[in-house]
């Protein structure tokens, strides 16, 4: 019996994801089919119990289910309880199991596949939604020097650094308190990249052999890589490969085996650029 496996979205048509694991599943010799459903805005719920009572085995959540998801959970790992949000989900006797592969799958793209070391680094991270909440603390995990979280509205940071003091002490606030400082690593989570449109950032922030990392990706360079080019980043990223890294967590918790995840980008790649 082939094992059933889905991506849940909205929209989900141009989901990568699918093509990734039939990726992982052939390199592993793993039995299972992955596919994209959409799910509608109200219903979210009500497709979830479909997908399980149809027999399915697990599903990662994209935009915008990912909390919703979280609450849909009757057990989470730590990383979810604290990202709020979950990506991932496990069914099984005990119900719905939650995860949140994300800051995982950051944090190796930018530590292995990039060789960019966090330790010791100061981080600005743009943005304060979901999508900044589910990689602060793996980002905190790996002991930058400081880690300063910015948006275009400084209350919406400042909220998100208090939720993570108990940790470390987290600086925030909007875009121009970062004006005279300089970072090593700059990741951008908004989703400003998705509408062509740039950030209004103060000119210096990029320190010598800085890396900047959009997490969104597609043909060519966004908004903010090139940004970050002309300001002088020693290196620059999409959020490709943190896409593929996150889904082989997720591949690894469901399949207990986890597959190279470079031959997988290093296709996505070609498509890409195609």
């Amino acid at each position: 019996m082939t094992d059933r496996y889905c991506v849940f979205g909205n929209p989900v048509a141009h989901s990568r994801s699918p093509a990734i694991h039939a990726q992982f599943a052939a390199q592993c010799g793993q039995d299972l089919t992955y596919e994209a459903l959409l799910a509608p805005l109200d219903g979210f719920a009500d497709a979830v119990a479909r997908f399980v009572a149809a027999g399915g085995k697990g599903a990662n959540v994209t935009v915008p289910f990912k909390e919703e998801a979280f609450r849909l959970c009757q057990r989470r790992s730590a990383r979810a309880e604290r990202a709020g949000a979950v990506n991932t989900l496990c069914f099984n006797a005990d119900g719905i199991f939650g995860d949140n592969t994300d800051g995982a799958g950051l944090v190796r793209d930018i530590e292995v596949n990039l060789a960019q070391p966090l330790a010791g680094r100061r981080i600005l991270l743009l943005g304060a939604g979901g999508a900044a909440r589910g990689v602060i603390a793996p980002l905190l995990a790996c002991q930058p020097t400081a880690l300063f979280i910015a948006n275009r509205t400084a209350d919406k940071a400042e909220a998100l650094a208090r939720a993570f003091a108990d940790i470390v002490a987290v600086d925030a606030g909007n875009y121009a308190k970062t004006a005279g400082r300089s970072f090593d690593v700059i990741i951008n989570a908004t989703s400003a990249s998705l509408a062509g449109e740039a950030l209004p950032l103060p000119p210096g922030l990029f320190a010598p052999g800085s890396l900047a990392y959009d997490m969104m990706y597609g043909k060519g360079e966004t908004p903010f890589m090139g940004l970050a080019r002309a300001q002088g980043a020693a290196c620059v990223a999409d959020g490709l490969g943190m896409l593929v890294e996150q889904a082989a967590e997720a591949f690894a918790l469901w399949r207990g085996v986890r597959p190279d995840s470079l031959p997988v980008l290093a296709a996505l790649r070609r498509q890409l650029a195609g």
